[in-house]
């Protein structure tokens, strides 16, 4: 099999032939194997055990918990990514969205301020939610128009975060 894997945005390239596994065409001696009626998962790379608290968030999405902190990870296989490929361009053609929670949560950090111009999956917040950091990103590029939240402000499912235009000034606005 043959997968896409994103580590804070960083991709490998990942390949699974029976036993062998390969990184970037790289061979890596890698289990994984999941503690039966639990989230906990360990995880033997390069001769190092690792214990992983896995939550799946959906489409291919995963929260990791690792000794280091949080870790947002994205699996995809090849037809998932091409999916994922053509959201994004639909996504940059119908303009930038405005950034809503996902859950119910706390504001921990703003990473932008009013006018920034921002990038497709740039970080724009960082909402806390089920002891949980969730690193919020932009679906598209984009200009900030508004911030809604600041930090250790609560906020609700689906509240509108961030308003975010079109680069280069044009004057839609969605007020969500």
């Amino acid at each position: 099999m043959h997968y896409f894997v994103t580590v804070d945005g960083e991709e490998f390239e990942v390949e699974r032939e029976g036993g062998r596994l390969l990184v970037n065409g790289d061979p890596v001696e890698a289990d994984l194997q999941s503690l039966p009626g639990s989230p906990v998962w360990s995880l033997l790379l390069d001769g190092r055990s690792h214990a992983l608290l896995a939550r799946r968030r959906g489409g291919g999405e995963w929260d990791l918990d690792v000794a280091d902190g949080p870790v947002r990870v994205e699996v995809l296989d090849r037809a998932g990514r091409a999916i994922r490929e053509l959201e994004r361009k639909v996504s940059a053609e119908r303009g930038p969205q405005p950034l809503r929670a996902p859950m119910p949560g706390m504001v921990v950090k703003v990473d932008v301020v009013e006018g920034e111009e921002v990038g497709a999956g740039q970080a724009i917040v960082v909402v806390e939610a089920m002891k949980m950091e969730n690193e919020l990103r932009s679906p598209s590029p984009g200009v900030v128009r508004k911030l809604r939240v600041e930090a250790g402000q609560t906020v609700e499912k689906d509240q509108v975060l961030v308003e975010l235009g079109p680069v280069g000034g044009g004057e839609e606005q969605d007020d969500g």
